[in-house]
């Protein structure tokens, strides 16, 4: 999975499939947020605590479907982020197959620095910044 360095596996459920057999097309968003979640706790941005201290609400999200994944399909999704706005930033992700490397899947979120206590956002704080800055290797 070239230029993602945070990968994250992902089982296929039944309950996931569709009566087609493939997964629903619902869940590669389910997918695509699990691993986002797991690299902001990665880059140590969320504790996971409370779900009400994450930082971040979705603004915008937009999948490419390619390829149809199926049960017992190893999974693996990438995450980057593309793009450190003020108050925003952006992620891309890849569905692919960790065994054959065949995307999935392709995808993009808008991330927007969120306090969930007083409902409204905030720049992104420079600790954040950094740390995705020198994860991602972001000039």
């Amino acid at each position: 999975m070239e230029g993602f360095r945070f990968k994250h596996p992902i089982e296929v459920r039944y309950g996931d499939l569709d009566p087609q057999g493939h997964l629903n097309n619902a869940k590669h968003f389910t997918y695509i947020e699990q691993a986002r979640v797991n690299y902001i706790r990665h880059l140590d941005l969320w504790d996971g605590e409370s779900f009400l201290d994450l930082g971040f609400i979705l603004a915008n999200a937009q999948i490419t479907y390619r390829k149809p994944i199926r049960l017992g399909d190893p999974v693996l999704v990438g995450v980057r982020v593309t793009r450190l706005g003020n108050k925003s930033l952006t992620m891309v992700y890849a569905i692919e197959n960790a065994e054959t490397c065949e995307l999935y899947a392709s995808a993009s979120t808008v991330q927007v620095a969120f306090d969930y206590h007083s409902k409204h956002t905030f720049p992104i704080p420079e600790d954040w910044r950094t740390r995705i800055i020198e994860y991602e290797g972001l000039i």
